[in-house]
C-alpha cells in the first residue's frame, strides 16, 4: 500500500488548508475497512496522531481528534477514491509541522501499518 500526501503549504494564521491522502495499492472495498489518519511532526517533538478515522461496523465510521485541533480539523474519506481528507481550518503557527498519512488494516490505527512521505505545513503569524 501506498500513501500520497498533497495540499500542504504556506499559509498565515487564521487560514485553512485541505490535506489530502491517495492510497494505492489496495482495492477500493478493503480500502474502507481501513483505519486512516493524520499525524504531525514539529521540528525537534515527537510525532503526534493528529486525527483518525475508522470503520466501526456496517456503514459508520469514527472519528478522533487530538484535543489541540478539535473544532477546527476536520478528517474525512472517501472510499470510492481511496483518499483521505483533512481539513484544517483556524490555523495557527503552532500547527506547523510535516503532516504524515497513515493507514492500518484494522480497526485502530496505532500503531500504523503504512506511511506516507509527508507534507510540509507552514503557519505564519
Amino acid at each position: 500500500v501506498q500513501l500520497v500526501e498533497s495540499g500542504g503549504g504556506l499559509v498565515q494564521a487564521g487560514g485553512s488548508l485541505r490535506l489530502s491522502c491517495a492510497a494505492s495499492g489496495v482495492s477500493g472495498r478493503t480500502f474502507s475497512s481501513y483505519s486512516m489518519g493524520w499525524f504531525r511532526q514539529a521540528p525537534g517533538k515527537e510525532r503526534e496522531i493528529v486525527a483518525d478515522i475508522s470503520w466501526s461496523g456496517g456503514v459508520n465510521y469514527y472519528a478522533h481528534y487530538v484535543d489541540s485541533v478539535k473544532g477546527r480539523f476536520t478528517i474525512s474519506r472517501d472510499n470510492a477514491k481511496n483518499t483521505v481528507y483533512l481539513q484544517m481550518n483556524s490555523l495557527k503557527p503552532e500547527d506547523t509541522a510535516v503532516y504524515y498519512c497513515a493507514a492500518a488494516n484494522r480497526r485502530q490505527l496505532v500503531p500504523p501499518d503504512y506511511w506516507g512521505q509527508g507534507t510540509q505545513v507552514t503557519v505564519s503569524s
